[in-house]
């Protein structure tokens, strides 16, 4: 089931809502929880019930290891590492089967010669939030920073439906305790759930979907794309991703604020960060903090000096490019943010050494961003390609190795049918439709370019966050609930069910 659905919008959500709303805090909750818990298990079990299965097994297995832990954490120390050790090696385990198999498999074969006989095996949904989510739950509760949960709070933890499919990747601790606490849903809460959602649904349907199908004949063809088609496919990609990607986080941040719950925010204007590092602050938020606590830290982070923490940088970037496909192009994208990071690092480094003798060095603001902006779309490359080929093409015409080019084909619809020239397959009334959607397309990225470079994000609309950069605050954009607020929402919704008549999935339902 799809946030940007008709029956998610006009049947699923009002009937778990209403529901909700009308059991309440009443028995400390309970009642209101399960229903929620119940409602959850429905919306996944919408794409595939074996794969259900597989997550209630895994969150039955996952609970039964974490009250073991917490039981042994201090009495029997040994048997709660093995039982640790245990859940970590059996969630990778599951998630390599599935993910990794057919990758492995196929890179043995290269090597070898050999015909290891794994075919493709169907990729269950979700599957990496929900075992980082709880292998993170697990490590908490050796560490004694996570109690012994009931079983219906775990279970509700991993698969509220919200976040279940792809994020943000919430803490143990900053859902179970709001669940546990149940309140009544506030007006101001459900006005601010509505603008978010909204906001998400406005970003995937009016932006994500048209300024996507600008970048995928590119991406799509082992070709060698001139200049102009190489920059409008990874500026159309760049858009593109973080449209859709923002776009569901900020529809899952708003539904669990209609439930009266809140998760964290996993975007903060990522193409206004000044260099990698606080690229990494601003982009999927909440995955960058589990590298960190999880990988980066535990690995050893920069306590043992600047050598060690490259190396860990390292590491943990190409873990988390991995960690998006089974592919050797996620590898190279991981490896180009560790290589990033690592320059960004030594660069502060030597800043820091040239203020300690007095002298000063350092980057126009407006440089960083540019530089910043270019490192990520060049790593973007590798994110949309398909294999090795198609992305070293791209980036030899980004670089102008292949020329400017002719007009990629997009342009050349659009232009063709603005002279009065019927493009080649598209004949009579077919030919306005197709520049109708180029153009909209087009339109859209340039949208989008200004609002991610120069506009106040979601969070600091809706909830009137301080701005993260110097400038105005643009607080005509700000959410302040009233009749004509409300009315520019309605329309807005009004216009977003216009745009569903195709419903696509969204880019990160694939990871």
């Amino acid at each position: 089931m799809l946030f940007n659905s008709h029956v998610f919008i006009l049947a699923f959500l009002p009937l778990t809502l209403a529901v909700f709303l009308a059991l309440g805090p009443q028995g400390g909750g309970r009642p209101a929880r399960i229903w929620l818990l119940g409602m959850s298990l429905v919306f996944y079990g919408w794409w595939s019930l074996p794969f259900l299965a597989l997550l209630l097994a895994s969150i039955g297995v996952n609970h039964v290891l974490g009250r073991a832990i917490v039981r042994t954490r201090v009495t029997r120390p040994r048997l709660a590492w093995q039982l640790l050790a245990a859940g970590v090696i059996g969630n990778l385990a599951l998630l390599a089967w599935y993910k990794y198999a057919a990758f492995v498999a196929g890179n043995l074969a290269a090597l070898t010669g050999l015909d290891f006989a794994v075919g493709a095996v169907a990729l269950p949904l979700a599957i990496s939030f929900y075992t980082f989510q709880q292998i993170a739950f697990l490590a908490d509760a050796r560490r004694g920073d996570a109690p012994a949960y009931g079983l219906v709070d775990y279970a509700l933890f991993v698969t509220f439906f919200p976040q279940l499919i792809a994020g943000p990747i919430i803490h143990h601790g900053e859902l179970i305790p709001q669940l546990r606490g149940l309140q009544r849903t506030s007006a101001e809460d459900m006005a601010a759930g509505i603008a978010f959602f909204v906001i998400g649904l406005l970003k995937k349907l009016a932006i994500a979907d048209p300024v996507g199908d600008l970048a995928t004949p590119t991406f799509a063809a082992a070709g060698t794309p001139g200049a102009l088609e190489a920059w409008l496919a990874i500026s159309a990609f760049t858009i593109g991703l973080y449209f859709d990607f923002s776009g569901y986080s900020d529809m899952a941040v708003g539904l669990a604020r209609m439930f009266g719950m809140r998760l964290p925010y996993n975007f903060a204007s990522p193409y206004q960060a000044t260099s990698i590092i606080e690229f990494w602050r601003r982009w999927h938020m909440t995955l960058s903090r589990f590298l960190r606590d999880y990988i980066y830290i535990p690995l050893g982070g920069s306590r043992r000096g600047a050598g060690r923490r490259y190396l860990n940088l390292m590491v943990t970037m190409l873990l988390g490019g991995l960690w998006h496909g089974a592919a050797w192009t996620f590898v190279a994208w991981g490896a180009l943010h560790g290589l990033f990071l690592l320059v960004n690092h030594a660069w502060n480094a030597a800043v820091a050494r040239a203020a300690a003798a007095g002298r000063r060095l350092s980057l126009p603001r407006h440089a960083g961003q540019v530089l910043t902006l270019l490192a990520v779309m060049v790593a973007w490359v590798f994110f949309a390609a398909p294999d090795f080929g198609t992305a070293l093409g791209v980036l030899k015409g980004m670089v102008g190795l292949n020329g400017i080019g002719p007009r990629p084909p997009v342009l050349g619809t659009l232009v063709d049918v603005t002279l009065g020239r019927v493009p080649l397959g598209l004949e009579g009334e077919a030919a306005f439709p197709a520049v109708v959607a180029t153009a909209s397309a087009l339109a859209a990225l340039a949208l989008g370019w200004l609002l991610v470079l120069f506009a106040p994000n979601s969070q600091d609309m809706v909830d009137g966050l301080p701005r993260r950069r110097s400038g105005a605050p643009w607080p005509a954009l700000r959410f302040r609930p009233s009749p004509g607020v409300a009315m520019a929402a309605a329309a807005a919704f009004l216009f977003a069910l216009t745009l569903m008549a195709e419903t696509r999935e969204f880019v990160y339902f694939q990871f």
